[in-house]
């Protein structure tokens, strides 16, 4: 019994002779993806397959936020990583660390990624995308000039529409050099100053209608200021010069359609229109018709002198209402004058002067008394103030006997301002004396007198 190994011990085993093997630590392994499983963790789980084998494979959360598109069912793809054992199921498996388009799948890892950054900056808008014109004068058409793309324009525009100048310009659609072409060609046809521009070329792989993808293509239909109608492969063909057109039409013949009105529709419009005119100015020639003689049969029709008679009557009837309107007016004005002029006579105004004269006579005496009051009252107070003046004038003390005593400092008006022996100056009112200071004696409350 010591020679059974447990299935947990054998798939050990076989995973450590994997994970020891150098070939299988890192391996680089194409195929068509099946089975993809995009986890709520954030890893992928898939199976890579061909035409004679199916290997499982899975992704952790971390290399997968490092591809550049979403994997999806029949991709082709190019994946590194290592082959290891997963112990649960006892199976071998791939564990990818980088995956990338293979081919034709990197051309649309090119065209995802240029579609969001132009779709990021507005190019797609539906906001900026002209309007056709509907009865476009010119179109020109850009496309190669051979191949089926161009006959069946140019087949459905005679036939739709030939009273249309078209100008056929002759462009690459593909290989080399078909990028500078299609975009010199673009800027030529949008100075000729057409209505209408289609740009084209029959069917293909996304190889050959890739140059309608390229950036450079792609921002000579966003600058046209001509509206620009892409008509790229068929209708299940889809390039970024179809999202960046003012309109994309599924086939070539699809273009040319979109671009023109159908004169045979026209004609039938017309048809129509004139029809219906026809019968509109009938009906209203009939009616006009019936409603002349409605009114021929009307009695001021049949005696115009009635609707005169009933005129002239009118006019006798406000020409009596003037005339008294106009009396009544007249009298209201005559008797306001004569109130005005009464009021105008040559006695009222010499009234009115001599009892102005009287008035300015009183104001005048009136004035004349309250100026003199005014100016006695001035004189009074002025007496006041000169006696106030002079009783508090310094000289004025003077001359009833007072005198001022100085000295070098000023005023004396205390003995402590003065020594024996210093010289002093008296100002009486009649002069100035110079004076020495013999003695100072005090009052009885023991100052110096």
């Amino acid at each position: 019994m010591t020679n059974y190994l447990t299935i947990s011990a054998l798939t050990k085993y076989i995973k450590a002779k994997f994970d020891r093997d150098p070939y299988l630590e890192n391996v680089f392994i194409k195929g068509e993806l099946s089975n993809v499983k995009h986890h709520s963790s954030g890893h992928l789980y898939f199976a890579l397959k061909d035409g004679g084998a199916v290997l499982n494979g899975m992704m952790f959360k971390k290399e997968v936020s490092k591809i550049s598109f979403t994997p999806k069912e029949g991709d082709q793809v190019l994946i590194s990583g290592r082959i290891s054992v997963y112990e649960g199921r006892g199976s071998y498996q791939l564990y990818a660390s980088d995956m990338s388009l293979d081919g034709v799948g990197q051309l649309y890892e090119r065209f995802e990624a240029l579609r969001k950054e132009l779709e990021s900056k507005g190019y797609f808008d539906t906001g900026r995308k002209k309007k056709l014109p509907k009865y476009p004068a010119s179109i020109a058409v850009l496309t190669a000039s051979t191949g089926a793309a161009i006959r069946d324009i140019e087949s459905t525009l005679k036939r739709r529409f030939p009273l249309a100048n078209v100008h056929y310009i002759s462009t690459l659609v593909q290989g080399a050099g078909a990028v500078e072409d299609i975009v010199k060609n673009i800027r030529h046809a949008d100075s000729l100053n057409v209505d209408v521009m289609i740009v084209g070329r029959g069917g293909g792989s996304i190889e050959d209608l890739w140059a309608f993808n390229e950036r450079d293509v792609v921002q000579a239909i966003y600058d046209a200021a001509t509206p620009v109608i892409s008509a790229v492969g068929h209708e299940t063909d889809t390039t970024l010069s179809d999202f960046v057109s003012d309109l994309r039409a599924p086939t070539p013949t699809a273009a040319a359609v979109m671009a023109t009105p159908d004169q045979f529709e026209l004609m039938n419009q017309l048809k129509s229109s004139d029809q219906f005119l026809r019968q509109q100015l009938t009906q209203r020639l009939k009616y006009e018709n019936q409603r002349m003689q409605r009114l021929s049969g009307h009695p001021v029709f049949r005696n115009p002198n009635l609707l005169i008679e009933q005129q002239i009557q009118r006019k006798d009837e406000l020409e009596q209402k003037m005339f008294y309107l106009l009396k009544d007016k007249f009298t209201v004005n005559n008797e306001r004058f004569v109130r005005l002029d009464s009021r105008l006579s040559k006695e009222r105004l010499n009234a009115r002067i001599q009892m102005g004269q009287q008035q300015l006579t009183q104001n005048i005496l009136q004035l004349d008394r309250s100026m003199d009051r005014k100016l006695q009252s001035l004189a009074r107070s002025l007496e006041f103030q000169q006696k106030l003046l002079t009783s508090v004038n310094p000289t004025g003390i003077l001359d009833r006997g007072y005198s001022i005593v100085r000295t070098s400092q000023g005023i004396l008006s205390s003995i402590h301002d003065v020594n024996v022996s210093q010289q002093v100056e008296i100002q009486m009112a009649d002069g100035e004396i110079s004076a020495v200071v013999k003695t100072v004696k005090e009052d009885q409350h023991g100052e110096k007198l």
